[in-house]
């Protein structure tokens, strides 16, 4: 329960840092943090996931009493690790900013992000270590505190910055701060262990971690391949149309705001999903283990129909107000500029979180391979048609739709091919009929949502609740959702 509020707080903090700064450092501000932190969170989410899965698992796998044996050998060889690849993020920025974006101004904002690089590298451990040791609740205050200094950093000196014209830097310098700070105070609250030879062998470690860092390398590029390939083309657009200078800079980096802005709404769905993989993941590995193939095929079936129903009444709510949803929170050009773009990739991202469970469905049954192929493929198809979409946008609005519909289209077909290799390795998956059922409530809430007109930031999230109801309703009518349904989460209810 703690650390399920402490992520619960961390996602809404990381909202509102979203919807506050680009009224805090500006539109092209804000679109110019977000070309700097798709790069970098591709490499700190890849360093947190693998070293808290990694440490965690190796300090569990210890008696109590030697848990600080194990966690002091492995903080050693994380730091070990995290120097270098520190190293090489500051070095390469430089190139990505300045080669691929084609924007120099972001190149010591991504440098400055070195320092978080290393930061996450020692802390991420630390998280681990107090994960494997079961102490859920120092876990879960240090990442509040975390998430509090972050928001305060990014914010706070992004606004104080932003008065002369660096609201950029400012907000990358309050990160760094923030993921500085927490390092010794994660020292101080969970220590760093004591010599000794207990745990795996650094070999066996590094073994355990390296195909999570992969696995991991692929799920990111997925999340942040489609707006580094429109941050290209934005740059190249804008000087195309003859623009120059910090004009040209400016208009860029707003185009690439109001394409993060879409994401920020549209990865709703993926959030909501990914805690139905959690429940799905160590039932499977238990009926695989138990070579129970009709128990599997139920699990599956079950899983993926959750999965439809739940990403059903998601997608359709944002995908039916995209305009609406971004005029609540941003200024009103992310509206005008990204609401039909919204719709669309709306609809990409809830075939990303239908992809993402098929992956874990996968994985959990031994088939890790196939699962890794299939999202390496996935991550090419993004790039190859948003490359395909960025050359051929005429303005903006144009790349930003183009973007969209290309990331769309990608995500649908990963989706389909991992339904295919679902249905050979489970022999099931959602039923026709349920696939039916939730398209056509997904389209009638879109359908109904595209008509409601702008009756102020107020009564959004009531046109939302509304709109998801009409989905549910339209399920219910079809007889995708009914009785057994209700007592299926009465008996979850009396259970907890």
């Amino acid at each position: 329960m703690a650390v399920l509020a402490a992520k619960i707080f961390f996602i809404l903090v990381g909202f509102a840092q979203q919807t506050l700064l680009p009224w805090l450092i500006g539109k092209d501000g804000y679109g110019a943090l977000s070309r700097v932190l798709a790069p970098t969170n591709i490499v700190n989410n890849v360093v947190i996931t693998s070293s808290i899965q990694g440490v965690s698992r190796a300090v569990a796998q210890t008696h109590d009493d030697r848990a600080p044996e194990t966690f002091r050998r492995l903080f050693k060889a994380h730091i070990a690790i995290a120097l270098p690849v520190a190293l090489l993020f500051f070095f390469f920025a430089p190139i990505y900013a300045t080669r691929f974006q084609l924007a120099p101004h972001i190149a010591r904002p991504l440098q400055l992000m070195s320092i978080v690089v290393l930061a996450y590298g020692i802390y991420a451990p630390v998280i681990g270590s107090l994960n494997g040791r079961r102490l859920f609740t120092r876990q879960a205050a240090l990442d509040v505190t975390y998430a509090t200094l972050r928001t305060a950093g990014l914010l706070g000196l992004g606004w104080v910055f932003a008065r002369s014209g660096q609201g950029i830097l400012g907000a990358c310098i309050g990160f760094s701060l923030a993921a500085t700070l927490i390092v010794p105070i994660s020292l101080r609250v969970a220590g760093t262990g004591r010599a000794g030879n207990a745990g795996p062998t650094i070999k066996q470690h590094l073994l355990f971690i390296l195909p999570v860092a992969i696995g991991q390398i692929a799920v990111q590029l997925l999340m942040q391949s489609d707006i580094m390939t429109l941050g290209h083309f934005a740059s190249k657009l804008v000087l195309a149309q003859g623009m120059a200078g910090e004009a040209a800079t400016k208009a860029a980096d707003e185009i690439v705001g109001v394409y993060r802005g879409c994401q920020l709404f549209a990865f709703l769905p993926y959030q909501l999903l990914i805690s139905l993989t959690f429940i799905l993941f160590p039932m499977l590995a238990k009926a695989k283990a138990e070579q129970d193939p009709v128990l599997i095929a139920r699990y599956v079936r079950t899983g993926m129909r959750l999965s439809f129903v739940f990403a059903c009444l998601m997608v359709g709510t944002v995908s039916a107000l995209g305009p609406h949803l971004l005029r609540l929170t941003y200024p009103i050009e992310f509206s005008q500029q990204g609401g039909d773009a919204l719709r669309l990739l709306a609809l990409g991202q809830g075939a990303f979180s239908i992809f993402y469970v098929e992956t874990t469905v996968l994985t959990s049954l031994g088939r890790e391979r196939v699962s890794a192929v299939l999202t390496w493929v996935a991550v090419g198809l993004i790039f190859g048609l948003s490359w395909v979409a960025g050359m051929g946008a005429t303005s903006g609005v144009d790349l930003v739709l183009r973007t969209a519909a290309a990331t769309t289209a990608a995500l649908t077909l990963a989706s389909i091919a991992g339904a295919v290799a679902v249905r050979v390795v489970a022999r099931a998956f959602v039923s026709p009929l349920t696939f039916l059922r939730t398209c056509v409530a997904l389209g009638a809430a879109v359908l109904l949502g595209m008509r409601v007109p702008w009756l102020g930031k107020i009564l959004v999230l009531p046109e939302a609740g509304a709109i998801a109801l009409i989905g549910l309703l339209v399920l219910v009518f079809t007889g995708e959702v009914g009785k057994a349904d209700v007592a299926m989460v009465r008996n979850v209810v009396r259970r907890r």
